[in-house]
């Protein structure tokens, strides 16, 4: 999968947990920009991410990511590997 097809199952689950239709995820997004995007649905998000593509975040990846775009090029290279 590339960068692109990642970001399109992103914006999928982003409209299914935060039942938002109108969500417009850009590679630059982040929580502050969506405002149903709080805590819990984060662990949401995370564990949804997680089981869609079969793979698994650690502590520290999730801790450096500063947008979605830089947790979907992780995807990427996850897929990759």
């Amino acid at each position: 999968m590339n960068l692109e097809e990642v970001m399109a199952k992103f914006h999928e689950l982003f409209v299914d947990i935060l039942d938002e239709e109108d969500i417009v995820l850009k590679y630059e997004t982040t929580a502050d920009d969506i405002d149903e995007w709080d805590s819990l649905t984060h662990v949401q998000l995370i564990v949804a991410i997680e089981k869609e593509f079969k793979i698994k975040f650690t502590y520290l990846e999730l801790e450096k990511y500063k947008n979605v775009g830089e947790m979907c090029d992780s995807v990427v290279e996850k897929l990759k590997a």
